[in-house]
């Protein structure tokens, strides 16, 4: 049984989800300047900077790192934002959740871990979440960047049963040397795949600058360290139930910032989405490797 949790510790708990909620209308208003590959080299960039000062190398886990920074630190990320351009912040908010019961039926492939009724319902439950809000009029067109997110989602899940394999391992560290080796990776992407870096360079405003530093300093600088700050002191199923509340400020903030109408399928979409995921969650939290990078 984990420690009572302390009043500031539930409110740093929400703080970050708020962060990190928020940050998918931050990097929509960033996507709006800059191209998703060139944005996301900028960021890993920035975290690699920023943490390496801070942070040992991962002796012993160079190869595995370096498997990783393919699968989160680039494909993850560059399906995420590709796919976040072309659809509302609130949508990609709750589609991304999919990551959770990908990583339900990945886990049952690679660790034997039995699914049992009560996570199949709530996959299914998740599942139907997402396909209500795809039936929105909003995405009328859009169909291939919402198909990014869930990809993205699946990626992550991927990336998950990496970080499980490499057993303990410090949150930080990861991030660090992710960014190390996908900086590179995901710069040479956009060389190959984009057009008009440098004239986005040159036009972008303080905004574009604003949410890529709010990327790298809030979202990982702030908001993993107290992740993994508070991670030390609570047991994972304390902590994970958390996780829930990030769709719900993606959607809000969603609403709030970038006037995205809130309708009753998104609503409905949204309910399902959380309760699903929250069934999985509470009967195995410790199927998510919590270093795992979730925005």
């Amino acid at each position: 049984m984990g420690l009572a949790m302390r009043p500031r510790h539930v409110a740093l708990f929400v703080a970050v989800m708020a962060i990190w909620g928020l940050n998918f209308v931050v990097a929509k208003i960033g996507l709006e300047q800059l191209p998703p590959l060139l944005m996301i080299a900028l960021r890993w960039g920035l975290v690699a900077v920023m943490l390496l000062p801070f942070v040992k190398p991962p002796r012993g886990r160079w190869r595995q790192v370096m498997l990783v920074s393919v699968t989160l630190g680039f494909v993850h990320f560059a399906l995420m934002f590709t796919g976040l351009r072309d659809i509302d912040a609130s949508t990609a908010a709750i589609a991304i959740q999919l990551q959770v019961p990908f990583a339900a039926l990945l886990s049952a492939v690679v660790f034997k871990d039995a699914i049992g009724w009560r996570r199949a319902l709530g996959l299914a439950i998740a599942f139907a979440g997402v396909a209500l809000i795809a039936g929105e009029p909003r995405l009328d067109g859009h169909y291939l960047a919402l198909a990014m997110v869930i990809a993205a989602a699946c990626i992550w899940s991927v990336a998950n049963i990496q970080i499980k394999l490499m057993g303990d391992v410090d949150g930080l560290t990861l991030i660090a040397w992710i960014g190390v080796f996908s900086t590179p990776q995901i710069a040479l992407g956009s060389y190959l795949l984009e057009d008009g870096q440098m004239a986005a360079l040159a036009a972008a405003d303080w905004r574009a600058w604003a949410s890529v530093a709010y990327q790298a300093v809030f979202v990982v600088g702030i908001g993993y360290g107290a992740w993994y700050w508070l991670l030390k002191r609570y047991a994972v199923n304390q902590v994970m139930p958390f996780m829930l509340l990030m769709p719900v400020f993606g959607v809000a903030s969603g609403v709030a910032f970038l006037d995205e109408p809130m309708t009753l399928a998104l609503l409905g979409g949204a309910a399902l989405t959380i309760l699903g995921v929250g069934i999985i969650l509470v009967r195995r939290p410790k199927l998510v490797a919590p270093e795992a990078e979730r925005v």
